[in-house]
């Protein structure tokens, strides 16, 4: 199929007014009936009666959508969330998503209302993700997926730590019958990212009036190389190889990914008040990319063993699985009450194709790096009941107690990873040069810095909902948290809804939330290669991360990380007087203190001067977490859903939505004063700038679903606004102008239980923009560019263009 062709069917599907899929829930639709379990604990709250704004997304959504991941399906479906594409190391196995402006881990992830562990992987540079371990959604087979809902309020004293920005609850399907199975196939349209994807699922009876529902996913992603030339020097002058030389060495895009998950959810009566239930998660993946290529004459490369250069490649091999169990029942004086326990448990091993410089010609040319782990168990206990006090509706009180363990692990690498060999040739061009120490691109985990931490703490939390008066809903919640190495956070919460004409409902929360720090900013140690600007040009250089417990960190200004606090508002409106029109409009603030982050690179004389007077005399750069900065996020949501009547044309559901976010930095602390005085500052430029404008500010949606008989057709418009790769220096600012992007599909159910659909993400193809030449590794002196970086990888939508795909739904 021509290009010319897939924008010709692109038109002429637009001209039938075809639509996307987003089918999100919004109050006075169908499914706002449902009955939703978060945000509340109650048992009979829908959608439409909310106190706070909450998507609802069914499997059809993620059917419908092209999407293979939860994370993407929930970027490509809500104006508030936006995706990671970027990261650096081994950041790239892992993507994640910010919600409200904010970062990955500072929204609660659920699966069928418990906590969900997190990733061991620190995900380090880019965006708003910088320096954090959220949960990999990527990991949880999707078609287990009964439906996703979505509360965008701040919501920790309900659920507790994690949930400043809001919560996604990932609720798995409960069938004692049938089943879905789905086969997709497709690639990105200027070649690579072939993608091919197996799921399933299907529910089984247990026992009478019980369920178990089994499901599959099996998914294979192939790279996209989307670089550009290397014109540097490759070979020592007068080498005629440097005339025919391959010049696209390196290798940016996305990574090659295998992954498979499968899970399982159950529940068995026992009678009428007692109810055992279960469910997990389990998910094998391994992941590789190239790194920046190293040249044939480069310092970092020896000749003898990679003659023509080299491009280390990373292997990331994650073992994941989550179980959960719990008993559940009523009768105990009066009270409905559910004890649980889960356990959630995350690993990544890190294996490098590549060589370690400072080893000469004996270097091996593969290596292990070592291993991250991280745990999370968790039991809680809830208890709940409603009382007659002659309000409208009967007061429902509920509360409970939970108590966590976490760990987290670093495991060394083999010495050959990062032991310094004192490797210098004695001649050519890089002649008694100090090689660096450790492989390439990610050096090994050492001993030193290596470990095994825990911590633990307790919850004791409260909510109370009452129906004060008809169309009058006040509710409150109050929560205390006590970790034995963060202290103790006490949070509020307090709702009201009013609906003064039937249809027109006004609805405000005012909050307080916390986040703590995970085990992973309190201890990760490593060593990287990462791109520096120095003297305006970026350069690959060996960067340390520094825990804030280390001498070197210390020496720095580094003090022990406290938890994050919160102050959040919101208000919004409710209209759905109008037949088949839905309008959501919802402004909010959220205030941080003691946000917790990466701080900028830190080196220099100055530097040095602060190690050497902590005994530490080995000059070195790096970086550290840190409680630097206050900052305060505005912004408002909008979501208007339009139904139109069925007939001989169908029915259509039209969709649109949008968010505008701005995050502003009120405080950032200075580092100690001999630092402040050298120029230096905890949270740079870049560092800020990638809060306040690595994300879109505003994300606009106009969707429409349509169907006529057999036929269904999706089509989704998505704007992004400018996002803006920001540089320490202020002239390599790199931007990336506002974009939209068409989705689009079209499918025939041949049966009523086999349907076929073909579609495309990324319709026209649309790429980010191309980075200036100095973040694309400049050579001042000679004007030749190295392309370590080309597209711009702050784009919301990737950097690899259209992907275009075909799928077959068998339902039994």
């Amino acid at each position: 199929m021509t290009r010319r062709t897939i924008l010709f069917l692109g038109a002429g599907m637009m001209a039938l007014q075809a639509g996307g899929a987003y089918a999100q829930t919004a109050p006075g639709d169908d499914a706002s009936k449902e009955i939703i379990v978060t945000g509340t604990r109650g048992t009979t709250r829908t959608v439409a009666q909310s106190l706070a704004p909450i998507d609802v997304l069914s499997p059809a959504d993620l059917q419908t959508s092209g999407k293979q991941s939860v994370r993407d399906l929930l970027g490509a479906l809500i104006p508030s969330i936006s995706v990671s594409n970027s990261g650096a190391g081994a950041s790239f196995a892992v993507k994640t998503l910010s919600l409200r402006g904010l970062a990955g881990d500072q929204v609660l992830v659920l699966v069928n209302g418990k906590r969900r562990h997190n990733t061991a992987t620190m995900f380090i540079n880019g965006t708003t993700q910088n320096g954090q371990s959220p949960p990999d959604l990527d990991l949880i087979p999707t078609a287990a997926i009964g439906r996703i809902e979505v509360l965008r309020d701040g919501a920790s004293a309900q659920y507790g730590s994690d949930a400043i920005a809001g919560v996604i609850n990932l609720i798995l399907r409960s069938s004692d019958h049938g089943g879905d199975a789905n086969v997709l196939g497709g690639r990105t349209y200027d070649g690579g990212g072939q993608t091919g994807q197996v799921q399933g699922v299907l529910g089984f009876g247990l026992g009478a009036e019980g369920h178990v529902d089994v499901a599959i996913d099996g998914r294979y992603q192939a790279r996209t190389y989307r670089g550009g030339p290397n014109t540097t020097q490759l070979y020592p002058a007068g080498d005629p190889r440097e005339a025919t030389a391959n010049r696209y060495t390196t290798h940016p895009g996305q990574p090659q990914a295998q992954t498979a998950s499968i899970s399982y959810d159950a529940s068995l009566p026992l009678g009428d008040n007692l109810t055992l239930y279960s469910f997990s998660t389990g998910a094998v993946r391994k992941t590789d990319a190239f790194l920046t290529f190293r040249n044939p004459i480069a310092a970092n490369n020896i000749p003898e063993v990679y003659p023509d250069g080299y491009s280390p490649e990373l292997r990331v091999y994650d073992k994941d699985f989550q179980v959960a169990a719990g008993i559940k029942g009523g009768g105990l004086a009066g009270f409905d009450w559910d004890l649980s326990t889960t356990y959630g448990y995350n690993r990544a091993a890190y294996h490098e194709k590549g060589l370690n410089a400072s080893l000469g010609p004996a270097s091996p040319k593969d290596a292990y790096l070592g291993l991250v782990a991280s745990s999370e168990w968790t039991t809680d206990v809830d208890l709940k009941r409603t009382f007659d006090i002659g309000t409208a509706a009967p007061l429902l009180i509920d509360f409970g107690g939970a108590y966590r363990r976490n760990t987290y692990k670093i495991g060394p690498g083999e010495p050959a990873s990062y032991v310094d060999g004192g490797y210098r040739n004695t001649t050519g061009l890089n002649a008694n040069v100090v090689r660096q120490a450790g492989s390439q691109g990610v050096t090994g985990f050492q001993p030193v810095g290596s470990g095994r931490w825990s911590r633990n703490n307790v919850a004791a939390f409260v909510d109370v909902e009452d129906t004060v008066l008809p169309g009058l809903d006040l509710a409150l919640a109050g929560r205390y948290e006590h970790y034995n190495d963060a202290g103790t956070t006490k949070t509020g919460k307090a709702s009201i809804r009013y609906e003064p004409i039937r249809g027109l409902a006004f609805r405000g929360t005012a909050s307080t939330g916390f986040r703590a720090p995970t085990l992973q900013q309190e201890h990760y140690a490593s060593s990287s290669t990462i791109g520096v600007t120095v003297a305006g040009v970026t350069t690959l250089q060996p960067v340390q991360a520094l825990p804030v417990d280390s001498p070197a960190a210390i020496a720095l200004g580094a003090k022990p990380l406290k938890p994050e606090k919160s102050t959040n508002f919101s208000a919004g409106t409710v209209l759905t007087m109008i037949p088949r029109l839905n309008l959501t409009v919802d402004a909010y603030q959220i205030k941080i203190r003691d946000r917790i982050l990466l701080s900028g690179v830190l080196s220099g004389a100055a530097v040095n001067a602060a190690l050497a007077a902590a005994g530490i005399l080995t000059a070195q750069q790096g970086f550290y977490f840190s409680n630097a900065a206050d900052t305060r996020t505005r912004g408002l949501d909008v979501v208007a859903t339009y139904r139109t009547k069925s007939g001989p044309f169908g029915q259509a559901t039209i969709t649109l939505s949008g968010n505008i976010n701005h995050t502003k930095f009120t405080y950032v602390a200075l580092p100690p004063p001999a630092l402040a005085a050298a120029g230096l500052v905890l949270i740079d430029r870049a560092r800020q700038g990638d809060f306040t404008q690595g994300t879109p500010r505003d994300k606009e949606i106009v969707a429409v679903d349509w169907t006529i008989g057999k036929i269904g057709v999706n089509a989704r418009v998505t704007r992004y606004s400018k996002v803006v790769q920001t540089s320490t220096i202020p002239a390599n600012d790199d931007i990336l102008k506002p974009k939209a992007i068409i989705d689009l599909s079209a499918g025939y159910a041949l049966t009523s239980h086999l349907r076929l659909t073909a579609g495309a993400n990324n319709l026209l193809n649309t790429y980010s923009s191309i980075l200036k030449a100095a973040n694309r590794g400049l050579v001042a002196a000679t004007g030749a560019t190295s392309n370590t970086a080309y597209y711009n990888s702050y784009s919301p939508f990737g950097i690899s263009g259209g992907f275009y795909y075909g799928r077959i739904n068998l339902s039994f």
